[in-house]
């Protein structure tokens, strides 16, 4: 890639959530054509995915694969491979660690899961999805880490848990719920949008965008009255995400018909 498409894609993303992942990705894929080899990265979320799909594009010896440890995940491991390179290439590195507790004296989240595993001093970027039930949690995690979680993750929160290796074949493929939401909106702003999708007040979803609650296309939102478009995504912690999928026009009254579906 010329260089100047190198720099045009860092400027693109300069000041962005993204820069750094950018940066990262660059460099993977410049070690891929310089080697003819492969390379894998840190898990990355939807919008790192993307970046990489940018990355990839602008490559021509580079191909692109993604891994969760299961089907549907969310968060994945991107591999980075030179399209003349012939060796194995299907281990992603990616362990799954379970934690146990009992379920009859403790309700614990993936938020508290994600807590325990970084307040071990592990980085996001070395932990894909978490899959909490009433009693356990699955931890998908870069395998490096894996015997440091097993020997490590002793408590979440004030609860003592059992920490196992578990097989990624025993992780069943992401099923997610959808509810199809037909709503009028007085525009197309953020806060419109999300209080609309996830049934909520106008003030309480400003009020959450302004808490960082919401993402907008995996980036945090930075304004309630920031424009939503057709095909864009919106995500509130604890409460899943909304895909704007299409945008009608405006009723009578001015107002715009959109179509919405949520995913739990």
């Amino acid at each position: 890639m010329a260089s100047e498409q190198k720099e045009r894609i860092l400027r693109f993303y300069r000041g962005s959530e993204g820069e750094e992942t950018a940066v990262r990705l660059l460099d993977l894929a410049e070690t891929v054509v310089k080697t003819r080899k492969f390379r894998i990265s840190p898990f990355l979320d939807p919008y790192g995915q993307e970046i990489a799909e940018t990355i990839r594009a602008s490559y021509d010896d580079l191909q692109l694969d993604f891994d969760g440890g299961y089907q549907g995940a969310e968060r994945a491991r991107a591999m980075l491979r030179h399209r003349d390179f012939a060796g194995r290439t299907e281990d992603f590195g990616i362990a799954c660690v379970e934690a146990t507790w009992n379920g009859q004296f403790a309700r614990l989240t993936h938020r508290d899961v994600l807590g325990a595993v970084m307040g071990l001093g592990i980085e996001r970027e070395m932990i894909g999805d978490i899959l909490p039930a009433s009693d356990a949690a699955k931890i998908l995690c870069d395998a490096k880490i894996a015997p440091f979680l097993l020997e490590n993750l002793t408590m979440i929160g004030a609860v003592g848990v059992k920490t196992v290796p578990a097989e990624l074949t025993e992780i069943a493929p992401r099923e997610e719920r959808t509810k199809e939401i037909r709503a009028t909106v007085a525009s197309l702003r953020l806060d419109s949008i999300v209080a609309a999708g996830f049934g909520i007040s106008r003030s309480r979803a400003a009020d959450d965008i302004t808490a960082d609650k919401v993402k907008h296309n995996w980036q945090s939102a930075a304004s309630a009255s920031k424009t939503v478009k057709e095909g864009d995504v919106l995500s509130m912690r604890g409460r899943g995400r909304v895909e704007v999928t299409e945008v009608r026009g405006q009723t009578k009254k001015g107002r715009t018909v959109v179509v919405l579906h949520r995913f739990f």
